[in-house]
């Protein structure tokens, strides 16, 4: 799990790990919601954390000068996602939300503030305890991203009411 002692590299790594791990919990969220709009939201949230995996994978490359794209596809698919942002293991956040009986759109958009809420701030942690200013520009520009999912889904929760 990050702790905010990472240098840049590591930053990146163990940033990419758990959006990949909360890709994948909204692609697992996405299978079982039972309305289609709180499908198509939690689609919609694993398209945006893959959109941060890309820039995470392009600053990580960037930094390797000539890594071979073939062996960080590989690396990444090998890689275990262990935690989605907000810390939680991945198979705990399936384990609720498979227990959560959504009773509407709103509770599932009321989730997903919490965990994105919860990434925010997390991110916000490690970069006031990160050692190198490096790894704090990464996590910042990850609590912008954040910031984002968050203003998104509070449109979201304003429009279905």
């Amino acid at each position: 799990m990050i702790k905010g002692k990472e240098d840049l590299q590591e930053a990146i790594v163990e940033a990419l790990l758990m959006e990949k791990g909360t890709r994948d919990f909204y692609g697992f969220a996405s299978s079982k919601a039972c309305s289609e709009p709180a499908r198509d939201l939690f689609g919609r949230l694993s398209d945006w954390e893959d959109q941060h995996m890309r820039y995470l994978q392009f600053l990580y490359r960037s930094l390797q000068g000539d890594l071979n794209l073939s062996s960080y596809e590989e690396f990444l698919e090998k890689a275990p996602a262990d935690f989605i942002e907000s810390g939680i293991e991945v198979e705990e956040a399936e384990r609720l939300f498979v227990e959560k009986d959504f009773i509407d759109d709103a509770e599932a958009i009321i989730l997903a503030l919490e965990i994105e809420g919860k990434a925010y701030k997390l991110y916000g942690k490690l970069s006031g305890s990160a050692v190198y200013p490096n790894a704090r520009v990464i996590f910042d520009e990850m609590m912008l991203q954040e910031q984002k999912h968050i203003d998104e889904l509070r449109k979201l929760k304003r429009i279905t009411g």
